[in-house]
């Protein structure tokens, strides 16, 4: 009898608290903080060892298509550039992928660029150029 006043009392005695449940998103994307948005995107980063199969290289193109493609770039910039200076009203330049004719007549600037491989033709015309 005594060992169940012992049970009992120490049942009575001692008293549960709890409270409420509160969920707490940690991802931005779910109503989280949105400071934890850098963090989870590094650590996905660093956990995520997969590549892409379809991307032969990092860049994507060699250098000597980089090369090709400043020089092109480079050279239709010298081109546009140089038409009003002395005298010249058009010119033209001519690459494997491409002619490029360009006019100006009375402030109007005519680019014509053609695709030599299917012999489309593009006009780009700007209107209103003042020479300087």
């Amino acid at each position: 009898m005594c060992s169940r006043l012992l049970l009992l009392a120490l049942t009575v005695s001692m008293t549960a608290s709890a409270s409420e449940l509160i969920y707490r998103p940690t991802n931005p994307s779910f109503g989280g903080n949105p400071l934890n948005s850098s963090h989870l995107l590094g650590t996905a980063n660093a956990q995520n060892d997969y590549k892409d199969p379809s991307t032969g290289s990092s860049s994507g193109t060699s250098a000597l298509d980089r090369l090709t493609s400043s020089l092109q770039s480079r050279l239709v910039s010298q081109l546009l550039a140089d038409i009003g200076k002395d005298g010249s009203q058009s010119g033209s330049l001519v690459t494997d992928e491409f002619a490029i004719n360009v006019v100006d007549e009375d402030g109007t600037l005519a680019v014509s660029i053609t695709d030599r491989s299917t012999n489309e033709t593009t006009m780009i015309e700007v209107n209103g150029l003042i020479a300087d």
